[in-house]
C-alpha cells in the first residue's frame, strides 16, 4: 500500500474507510476514495477493519450496499479464491447477501 500523503494521514483515511462500511454509507465511501484519488483495489490489502479487509468487515457489519460497492470495484480474481466466502461461513455470516454477490462476480 502506498499514498503520497504521511503515516498519520494514511490512518485517518483507513478509519473512515471502516467507518463507512461500518455505517453501510456507500456513497460516503465512494467519496472519500474519490477525494483522496485511490481505488479500493490498490488498497484492499492493505486496509483493516478490526482485523479483517474491508469486505469482511462488511459482512460482519451486515453492509450490503457498500460491500456490493467492494465486490464491484475489486478484480475478479481478487474474490476467486473463495477466501471471504469460506471465512464468512465459518464465523457465522454464511446467511449474508453479500456471498451471493462475491460468487457471481468471481463465477464461483
Amino acid at each position: 500500500m502506498s499514498f503520497s500523503s504521511t503515516a498519520s494521514a494514511n490512518d485517518q483515511l483507513a478509519v473512515s474507510l471502516c467507518e463507512y462500511v461500518a455505517a453501510n454509507d456507500k456513497g460516503g465511501l465512494r467519496s472519500k476514495l474519490k477525494s483522496s484519488r485511490i481505488k479500493i483495489r490498490n488498497i484492499f490489502d492493505g486496509v483493516l477493519c478490526n482485523g479483517n479487509n474491508l469486505l469482511r468487515h462488511a459482512i460482519a457489519s451486515n453492509a450490503v450496499d457498500a460491500g456490493e460497492y467492494i465486490i464491484k470495484n475489486l478484480p475478479k480474481s481478487t474474490l476467486a479464491d473463495g477466501a471471504d466466502i469460506a471465512w464468512a461461513e465459518g464465523n457465522g455470516h454464511g446467511g449474508s447477501a453479500l456471498i451471493g454477490a462475491i460468487k457471481e462476480r468471481a463465477g464461483l
